[in-house]
């Protein structure tokens, strides 16, 4: 299934879990084994393979268990500061964003001033 952003999160939720199950079981693990492995609950991998809510660390703990830390990084890449961006700021990465600029749009209609 290919997620995008028309779906919901309860269904995001089952197919990631349901994506660390199957991956899961490629590595011929079961859920107690990787439980331990990850230092967490046979119980609360249940419930994240189910796609029930868990905390991040959880989600965290199985990546690494898994052997799986990489996907972070295709997950939410790191930023990279924009050539346009260094020059506005010479000091570093911008440390928040700001407000959209609204246009000055003239509401009034432009005429020569001969039209009287």
């Amino acid at each position: 299934m290919h997620i995008n952003n028309l779906t919901t999160d309860s269904v995001v939720l089952q197919e990631i879990g349901g994506r660390l199950a199957q991956l899961r079981i490629s590595l011929n693990l079961t859920q107690a084994e990787l439980a331990a492995n990850a230092g967490i609950g046979k119980r609360t991998l249940e419930r994240l393979e189910a796609g029930e809510t868990a905390q991040t660390t959880t989600f965290i703990r199985v990546l690494r268990a898994l052997g799986q830390m990489d996907a972070l990084n295709a997950f939410i890449p790191e930023t990279q500061i924009r050539p346009m961006d260094a020059l506005r700021h010479p000091r570093g990465e911008r440390q928040r964003a700001s407000s959209r600029k609204k246009s000055h749009k003239n509401t009034q209609t432009w005429t020569w001033g001969d039209e009287e």
